[in-house]
């Protein structure tokens, strides 16, 4: 019998969070049987595993009173256990190594959208589910699914939710945290069957309908195809531009705090400009847009473009990476997006969306508080050394205990980039510019990058390992990661 009582109840958690995936995974087994792909065995295996296995680590826990560091513990550990279980379908079906299927595993469960995955098209279809739909559970988040359908609502269990969760302080709209989350995921379920209706109405078939708003909503950016969103334009779809917008809306959607949503429809419309964030947010993509838009014309002033062109595929790129999703309608690296365009985008993928949304990033609101920092920092200089110039937010002063703590967290990103972009450059030959946007992209949760597909996937396994602990440390906000390496944490 196990003694420590902390690590008992991480076991026991760690046990519910493999019995549920277990049942997710007769999903996919349901889309394999009726595409007649041949697969069950490739999901029913692991399915079954994890089954077992999580009935056989659950014990009688108390789960009433978490601590921070126990729940950061389980969400850091249950987020590595069920990639490491969600990659065996990739691996028995298809012909790439574990690692290549773990890679693409934590980067649709992170909503980060790197894949080391070509020939999508010709994929089994229960496959490409499997791929979007993992990014739709990682949007909101894995363990706050868990929480609404087993119906924990204990009070400690919402440390799970704060380990998870994007946010600063985040509030809920209503007290119980059961019911907070279960409006959560109704706003997501609800968005993702609008978009499938529209894109459904727009010509796509309900497959593409369905998965690609898996992967809009979640913010993740997995297609089906190879060319992402510029495919539909390809194939000849009729109605591609209005695809297009609507996708750009519905990834918009998806990086806006969805309390912001819920304060919309309950009639706070004002919500979507009023704070300080949505200001950035709305600044930065018309700024960006437009700086992209004007480098464009500067760099080709006699192109025969249309403008509506210009203005969506700029639009297209901008929401889709600052909300950090990484769909492309034109490849990033193309002759498109001149050097200035690729500089901003690659500074994008730094700031991520909204806090609360399903974007990764560091997020626009510590970027906003980060700001107000250093303009006290300077008010300080000709101010009373006695004068009391709190952080001021939306009418709220934040404590310097926040303000700490998102030091830490953009220090701790600074330094990920900075091992991750050495260890990249050192062990591949890709130059420095293309082996930071791939850390980038890793730990920002991004997925476009400045270098092929096929040069990703060529990358050696320790490169690739570091990227999937870069993905996981961002869509984690980097201390749960470094908490599983803290003896200190593991102490009952």
């Amino acid at each position: 019998m196990l003694k420590n009582s902390k690590l008992k109840t991480i076991i026991s958690l760690l046990g519910s969070l493999l019995v549920l995936l277990g049942v997710v995974l007769f999903i996919p087994i349901i889309v394999s049987t009726i595409y007649r792909d041949g697969l069950l065995k490739a999901y029913l295996i692991p399915a079954i595993f994890s089954l077992l296995m999580g009935l056989a680590t659950r014990f009688k826990a108390r789960e009433d009173d978490i601590s921070p560091s126990t729940g950061m513990l389980v969400c850091a550990l249950g987020w590595i256990v069920i990639s490491m279980i969600g990659a065996i379908p990739f691996y028995l079906a298809l012909d790439y190594s574990y690692i290549d299927t773990l890679f693409e595993t934590v980067s649709g469960f992170t909503t980060t959208g790197i894949t080391v995955f070509s020939g999508l098209s010709q994929m089994p279809k229960s496959i490409l589910f499997w791929r979007c739909l993992i990014q739709w559970f990682g949007g909101l988040g894995f363990l706050t699914f868990f929480l609404v359908v087993t119906f924990r609502g204990q009070s400690g269990l919402f440390q799970l939710f704060t380990a998870e969760s994007h946010k600063i302080n985040m509030s809920r709209p209503v007290p119980n945290i059961f019911k907070t989350i279960k409006i959560l995921w109704g706003i997501y379920i609800g968005f993702t069957v609008i978009e499938v209706l529209i894109l459904k109405v727009l010509g796509l078939n309900f497959f593409d309908a369905l998965t690609h708003s898996f992967t809009t909503l979640s913010t993740g950016g997995f297609s089906n195809y190879d060319q992402s969103i510029a495919y539909f334009k390809q194939a000849g779809y009729t109605y591609y531009q209005a695809i297009e917008y609507i996708i750009i809306l519905f990834m918009t959607l998806g990086g806006i705090n969805f309390l912001v949503h819920y304060k919309v429809l309950t009639g706070k419309i004002s919500e979507l400009w009023e704070g300080i964030e949505m200001k950035y947010f709305w600044g930065i993509i018309a700024g960006i847009s437009s700086l992209i838009i004007l480098d464009h014309y500067i760099q080709f002033p006699f192109a025969f473009v249309k403008l509506e062109e210009v203005i969506r595929k700029t639009l297209f790129q901008v929401v889709s990476v600052i909300t950090t999703t990484g769909y492309a309608t034109e490849d990033i690296n193309s002759v498109f997006f001149p050097a200035l365009a690729k500089q901003l985008l690659l500074i994008l993928m730094l700031l991520g969306g909204c806090v609360g949304s399903t974007s990764g990033g560091i997020k626009l609101i510590r970027v906003a508080i980060l700001n107000k920092l250093f303009k006290r920092e300077i008010k300080k200089v000709y101010y009373p050394e006695r004068a009391v110039l709190p952080v001021v937010v939306d009418k709220n002063v934040i404590p310097d205990s926040e303000i700490f703590r998102i030091v830490a967290l953009v220090f701790g990103w600074l330094l990920l980039i900075l091992i991750g972009g050495a260890i990249t450059a050192i062990f591949s030959d890709l130059e420095p510019w293309n082996a930071f946007s791939g850390i980038f992209s890793a730990l920002g949760n991004i997925g476009p990058f400045y270098f092929s597909v096929a040069k990703m996937q060529g990358l050696s396994d320790g490169i690739k390992i570091t990227y999937i602990i870069a993905m996981l440390a961002g869509r984690l906000e980097i201390l749960p990661i470094f908490v599983i390496f803290n003896k200190g944490a593991w102490r009952d």
